[in-house]
């Protein structure tokens, strides 16, 4: 989950030209975010993952009739043998990439699937030792491109919502250099005032080590720059509540 917590926040700040790793961004940050993909639908697939080889005694207990249990042995025997099927239909996915898109995640899932189904006892060492190793690297790139579509979602959602961002009031001595459009609203408080520049109509992207990356209002991702504000003695930040949708 850790990996899924760093492609999601590679996705995310990539959107805004940034690089994660330049954030200086802590295990606990990526922890947490790690733990907010764990979505209802990931809860289910792991849960059934952990139950699925205890079906059978399962459904024994449960007083389930031996015919509907000898029904299912047979249907999941028959879809084992028929794995080769199921990892060529993966690479059928693969080949299509460019039309499976956003979800091209399933390609690397579904061969996976095909993969683990032909994880036989009866299968030779060699042999099942390399289909793990395939299923498990393909686990991973399939983790790795969820998380990375969940994490530019995420960065065009905040697009969209960006008037709900904290709200950014940078005072300066010095003008500083940001330019537009859409940039933010510029006013020059006169000479006699220790912080000259007020620069206003900006949100909060994220705080790091003492620096403010910011976006403009009606910041779009194609070609609008990312402000970076380094708070030093020259420069005042302040923050304030975001506008909030009336309910």
């Amino acid at each position: 989950m850790f990996y899924a917590g760093a492609m999601y926040n590679s996705a995310y700040y990539s959107y805004f030209r940034l690089r994660s790793l330049s954030l200086g961004l802590s295990f606990t940050d990526i922890a947490l975010k790690s733990l907010q993909l764990i979505t209802m639908p990931v809860l289910i697939s792991m849960a059934l993952a952990v139950i699925l080889p205890e079906m059978p005694r399962l459904l024994v207990s449960s007083g389930v009739p031996a015919r509907a249990i000898r029904h299912l042995r047979q249907a999941g025997g028959l879809l084992a043998r028929r794995h080769p099927l199921i990892v060529l239909a993966g690479v059928c996915l693969m080949a299509l990439w460019p039309y499976v898109q956003p979800y091209g995640w399933t390609a690397p899932l579904v061969v996976a699937c095909g993969l683990l189904l032909g994880h036989t006892a009866t299968a030779p060492s060699w042999r099942r030792g390399l289909g793990a190793a395939v299923a498990g690297l393909m686990l991973v790139w399939a983790v790795g491109m969820a998380a990375s579509q969940q994490g530019r979602r995420a960065a065009e959602d905040a697009e969209e919502q960006l008037v709900r961002r904290t709200a950014v009031v940078v005072l300066s001595t010095d003008r500083l250099s940001m330019s537009g459009p859409p940039g933010p609203l510029v006013e020059d408080l006169g000479k006699g005032r220790h912080y000259r520049y007020r620069y206003s109509r900006l949100r909060l992207l994220v705080e790091r080590d003492q620096r403010y990356y910011l976006l403009p209002l009606g910041w779009r991702h194609r070609t609008d720059p990312t402000y970076v504000i380094a708070d030093d003695d020259s420069v005042r930040v302040e923050l304030f509540p975001g506008t909030r949708s009336s309910r």
